[in-house]
């Protein structure tokens, strides 16, 4: 039994795991990588695997860097199947066709500047239409509801409160009288977070593969983080000018207008437009209505009383680019726009208009990744270009930690210690490095756990949990002989073949070590 870390292993993004199982293949994750351009550039690369020889991909939650290139999978021969909950799969319908479109056009703009340079063009690394395609083939799962997936693979959706519809993975492994539990946390969320549940505990682990986005850090503005909302919306009236805010469409942007709708109704900010200035996040924010059955106690008491979370006075959709482009002549509004890292999309024609203005605002509420130009301006960049122009940094730049979907330490460190019997090793993952290390350390001091870090690419052999049997050993000799006597008659293409050669040098292994053990 072997897991393969290809992506998410010593840094952040472009979360991808395969377990390998009696020649078989289950991924868990195919996200897209995003950050320094180094980094960037594997979303380009060839897979380091076979796509055609995955049998199974399962897919956490939405965000793009947890499912960003499960359309460059199909393209490139995946033929298996998807499952994920419902949310997810409806949030996907919007998250990817959106990452083509985007791939789409900034492909474009680079073969128009490649054309007058005599360079070879490139092709996006999916298109829209890719994107639509793949997802109409997901499967919608249930939460705590088992799925067989193999004769010895099972797994189910646990809620990871993160954001909506994303999910704690686990899967039973029952191989050759041996029996694993693996858990993969995807992103997991803090508690009393607006719409959705506290993460799920889990009961028992053999093998926990955990993220680390904050694994340094505690959030800081957790308890107060409605009234710095507060204090930076009345900062930014007084000035005359706009606040930008650089949200993710997903779960930051709802986020957002649930906070701004509670100041607003208790009259406790100034009266100001609010745009929502994305369409991915309208289609998103739509998305949410669908699963209200899904939110927290505390959301559904609040709809039951009255209070629509997701609506409100002065509330404006900018769906089109003519919309977008009004706002360049506004002042005194809320501009929520995506991308939440100011790497593509609308946020950036915002950012050109507004960051030369002293009177103008930009708040981050979310993670910045190294290299993009969020983290720039959080840095403290004078200068940021955009468009090939620079363009001069006056406005005032704000930070509001507390808004962030990710556990910090502290509830990381809760969750693990929450499982009931101890696992043999935590795989430490999705982290900058500073991050993973200083829970390498913590792990082993205060939970008494084995933790590792992974590298990209790196291929992990996972112990047994029990030792098979002589009479086992026999038991599992005769009945490939049997199942080999019946694919040699047959026509068998490469990718039974491969599984086939897999599984036997599986077998031998397992035999010679057993072999060695008895003596």
């Amino acid at each position: 039994m072997f897991l393969n870390f290809y992506g998410a292993a010593e840094t952040v993004t472009g979360s991808c795991f395969v377990l390998e199982v009696a020649g078989r293949k289950v991924m868990i994750d195919c996200g897209m990588f995003q950050g320094p351009r180094s980094i960037r550039e594997r979303n380009y690369q060839k897979f380091p695997f076979s796509p055609r020889n995955i049998d199974f991909v399962l897919l956490t939650h939405a965000h793009i860097d947890h499912s960003g290139l499960v359309p460059k999978l199909f393209k490139h021969g995946f033929r298996g199947e998807v499952f994920a909950t419902a949310a997810t799969v409806d949030l996907c319908e919007v998250m990817l066709p959106d990452s083509g479109y985007i791939q789409e056009m900034e492909v474009e703009r680079l073969n128009r500047k490649y054309r007058r340079a005599g360079q070879a063009l490139v092709d996006p690394i999916y298109t829209e239409e890719d994107a639509w395609n793949c997802v109409q083939r997901f499967s919608r799962v249930a939460l705590n509801e088992w799925l067989e997936l193999t004769p010895h693979i099972r797994a189910r959706f646990l809620n990871a409160g993160h954001i909506l519809g994303s999910a704690i993975i686990e899967l039973h492994v029952d191989y050759l009288g041996a029996n694993n539990t693996l858990v993969f946390s995807g992103d997991l969320g803090g508690d009393d977070k607006p719409y959705v549940h506290d993460p799920d505990t889990v009961d028992q682990a053999d093998f926990v593969i955990m993220e680390c986005t904050y694994g340094n850090r505690l959030h800081r503005d957790k308890e107060d983080r409605i009234k710095k909302l507060e204090q930076v919306i009345r900062e930014t009236y007084r000035k005359g000018g706009n606040l930008i805010i650089p949200a993710f469409a997903v779960e930051r942007t709802q986020d957002l207008l649930y906070d701004i709708n509670i100041l607003s109704n208790s009259n406790r900010i100034p009266v100001m437009d609010v745009y929502i200035d994305s369409p991915m996040a309208i289609a998103a924010t739509e998305v949410f209505r669908k699963h209200t059955d899904s939110f927290d106690t505390e959301t559904q008491n609040l709809i039951n009383d009255g209070f629509d979370p997701l609506s409100m006075p002065g509330l404006r959709l900018s769906r089109t680019a003519e919309d977008s482009k009004a706002l360049n002549n506004i002042n005194g509004a809320i501009i929520l726009a995506a991308s939440g890292m100011c790497d593509a999309g609308r946020i950036k024609h915002h950012l050109r208009h507004n960051l030369w203005r002293p009177e103008s605002t930009i708040l981050f509420v979310g993670y910045q990744a190294p290299a993009t130009r969020g983290d720039y301006l959080l840095r403290g960049s004078k200068m940021i270009r955009l468009f090939d122009e620079d363009i001069a940094v006056k406005a005032d730049i704000r930070r509001i930690d507390g808004y962030s979907s990710h556990a910090d330490q502290q509830a990381l460190l809760a969750w693990l210690k929450a499982i009931e019997n101890k696992p043999k090793k935590v795989f430490l993952v999705h982290g900058a490095p500073d991050g993973l290390e200083t829970m390498a350390r913590l792990i082993p001091d205060q939970l008494n756990i084995d933790a590792y870090v992974p590298g990209w690419q790196e291929s992990v052999e996972l112990a047994a949990a029990t030792t098979i049997t002589a009479d086992r050993v026999r038991e599992i000799q005769a009945g490939v002989a049997a199942k080999l006597q019946k694919l040699l008659a047959a026509d068998l293409d490469e990718r039974v073949l491969e599984s086939v050669m897999t599984r036997l040098a599986e077998l031998e292994v397992m035999l010679d070590e057993e072999m060695n053990v008895k003596g």
